[in-house]
C-alpha cells in the first residue's frame, strides 16, 4: 500500500532552502525537478522548478500546461535559465506538464496512488512521461520510497540498485551537502568505468 507523502519531510536537492521547500511540498515540482537532472549539475536541475515559479508567479500545473509555448521558453531561457538546454527543457517541462494534467488530472501523485498500484506499475507509469526513460524512473521511484514515505509493494525490486539502503547511487540518496558530494563522486567514477570498458 502507498502511503501519502509526510508533510514532515524535508528534501534537500537543491541545496537552497527556497528551492528544497518547493521540492517537498509540489509533486509536479519534484518531477520537473527529476526531469531537468541530465546534461548539468544536479543541484541547479532541481532549483530549475523554482526559477519558474518566480517567474510565473508561483508553480501551477494547469497554468505551465496551458502557456503559450513561445512565452514559456522565453521564461525557462532567460538567465539564469532553468537548464543549460533552457528552451529545449521547457518543451518537456509543458509536456510533461501536459501529460500529468491529461493522465492524472493535474493530480502528480496520483502517478503513485491511483488504484493502489504495486512498483511494478509505478514505475511503468514513470516510463511513460514524456522525458522519462527507464533509468531516471527508477530513480524517480527510489527516491519517492527512501525519502517520501512512498513505498508500494515491490517498489525495491522495481527501482533496481537505486533501492539499495546507504547506497550513494542517485539524487535518491541526497540528504545534505555531503551526501551530493558522495553521490557526484559516484557518478564520476562510473563514467571513468565506462570509458574503460
Amino acid at each position: 500500500m502507498a502511503k501519502a507523502k509526510s508533510a514532515t519531510v524535508k528534501l534537500c536537492l537543491a541545496q537552497e532552502p527556497a528551492a528544497d521547500k518547493l521540492l517537498s511540498e509540489d509533486p509536479f515540482a519534484l518531477l520537473t525537478g527529476m526531469l531537468l537532472d541530465q546534461q548539468f549539475p544536479l543541484e541547479h536541475a532541481f532549483r530549475g522548478p523554482k526559477k519558474i515559479a518566480d517567474r510565473m508567479d508561483g508553480f501551477d500545473i494547469q497554468r505551465i500546461a496551458d502557456a503559450d509555448a513561445e512565452a514559456f521558453e522565453e521564461l525557462c531561457a532567460t538567465p539564469p535559465a532553468i537548464h543549460r538546454y533552457g528552451r529545449s527543457m521547457a518543451r518537456r517541462t509543458q509536456e510533461l506538464a501536459r501529460y500529468v494534467v491529461e493522465h492524472y488530472d493535474g493530480k502528480t501523485e496520483r502517478i503513485w496512488t491511483q488504484g493502489d498500484p504495486d512498483g511494478k506499475e509505478v514505475l511503468r507509469r514513470l516510463k511513460d512521461l514524456p522525458g522519462y526513460g527507464d533509468q531516471k524512473a527508477r530513480i524517480f521511484l527510489a527516491l519517492l520510497g527512501k525519502q517520501l514515505a512512498v513505498r508500494p509493494t515491490g517498489w525495491e525490486t522495481a527501482a533496481g540498485a537505486y533501492s539499495e539502503p546507504g547506497s550513494r547511487r542517485s539524487a535518491a540518496d541526497i540528504v545534505d551537502g555531503e551526501s551530493l558530494l558522495e553521490v557526484r563522486a559516484f557518478k564520476k567514477q562510473m563514467k571513468a568505468a565506462a570509458k574503460k570498458s
